[in-house]
């Protein structure tokens, strides 16, 4: 007989904007829009999120700060502080700590936990539940919305279909009674590229994609159409993964105003690629694939990379890639909106993957590591390249 299990998505409510609100009862019941400065509708970046009241309104995470303003103009819009977001976000780690160790972190305001094993100790799986949105309540005086089903995906749709403050829970035999009414976009990894796709077969829900065969979809997308035709049967695997390794590290940064500045450009990029440098020392990586990602006007986003044979965290190797992919990138005349730095293909930095050791290397590793502790001490921007735009981003 096959064990049941019990996963729990754990999804705080608009979690940046419910702390500010929380810590400024002027707030509460105003619409509050956590991002970019908005700057009258002509603010660059977007939302990171926003309060049950601004998406009244029709703003949503990820949408353009500029647009945003044009729906809610009088919404308060504060700036992204993850200082405090991290301190309370650990507050609800810490809850979350109190009913499983198999815990898997998917951002800093949700999480997947597999209470199989010990929601027993609490009575039972719902009991467990609805002992997490108490007790984080209790800690944060905050709300959080909670899914339970038997499978990862499942889970992660219930948690979200009556937020705020929610808590769905799936019965493994009522998995396919739960997902087959569901839009067929609700499947995991399904882009829109790939729904519209379906739709225009009419398959508009998850039970349209069930109910085709298997070899109809393989034919129509390739392998993942077999992995489709799972998922839309309820057949999720997909376990609740304590540990995840870093697979890449980046940052990006927003330019006040579409450019074409030449050293406008590389000063950023020479900013993100020391940014970059130092995070991956922090973490002890380096890596051998690094990608330069280019948005232009109009939001056309492109990205570039180069796979060296030697793994770096070196900033100055790492400009020297970016730039060189940059010099290769043809804008065709148009500004650039948003320039981003990104290293994957990691591995350990005490790993040596090159029988050959270069003194020069030695030297760039001792000149790095003065420069980090000077900045662990004084900041990030007490020391950084000449030509770098590190103190404006």
């Amino acid at each position: 007989m096959e064990r049941k299990r019990y996963i729990v998505h754990v999804d705080m409510d608009a979690f940046f904007a419910a702390v500010e609100q929380r810590n400024n009862p002027l707030l509460r019941g105003k619409p509050v829009i956590i991002g970019a400065d908005p700057k009258g509708g002509r603010g660059r970046g977007v939302v990171s999120t926003c309060s049950y009241e601004a998406r009244k309104f029709g703003v949503h995470s990820a949408m353009p700060i500029s647009i945003a303003y044009k729906k809610c103009p009088h919404a308060v819009y504060l700036p992204v502080d993850m200082e405090k977001y991290a301190r309370v976000s650990a507050q609800v780690y810490d809850v979350l700590s109190n009913f499983t160790p198999i815990i898997e972190p998917v951002s800093i305001d949700e999480a997947f936990l597999d209470i199989t094993g010990s929601y027993h100790i609490f009575g039972t799986p719902q009991n467990a539940c609805k002992l997490i949105k108490s007790r984080i309540k209790e800690k944060t005086h905050l709300s959080v919305s909670v899914g339970l089903a038997p499978t990862k995906m499942a889970a992660k749709i219930a948690s979200d279909l009556q937020k705020p403050d929610g808590f769905v829970e799936v019965a493994q035999d009522g998995l396919l009674d739960f997902l087959w009414p569901l839009p067929v976009e609700r499947i995991w990894g399904l882009g829109k590229k790939t729904t519209a796709v379906l739709n225009e077969r009419g398959l508009k829900t998850v039970g349209d994609l069930a109910k085709r065969k298997r070899e109809e979809l393989v034919a129509l997308l390739g392998k993942s159409g077999e992995y489709f035709h799972q998922l839309a049967w309820g057949i999720d695997e997909a376990e609740v993964e304590t540990e995840e390794e870093t697979k890449s590290v980046s940052n990006e940064t927003t330019f006040e105003q579409d450019t074409s500045d030449k050293n406008q450009i590389e000063g950023a990029l020479l900013a993100l690629c020391e940014k970059v440098s130092g995070r991956l020392r922090h973490e002890k990586l380096k890596g051998r694939t690094i990608t330069l990602k280019i948005r232009l006007q109009g939001f056309h986003t492109y990205t570039r990379a180069i796979t060296f044979s030697r793994a770096t965290n070196f900033a100055d190797m790492i400009y020297k890639a970016i730039k060189k992919l940059y010099e290769g990138f043809d804008a065709k005349g148009k500004g650039v909106r948003l320039v981003g730095v990104k290293i994957s293909n990691l591995i350990s930095a005490d790993l040596q993957d090159s029988i050959f050791k270069d003194k020069i290397d030695d030297k760039k590793e001792y000149l790095h590591r003065v420069v980090d502790k000077i900045k662990d001490k004084f900041g990030e921007r007490a020391i950084y390249r000449a030509g770098s735009t590190h103190d404006k981003i």
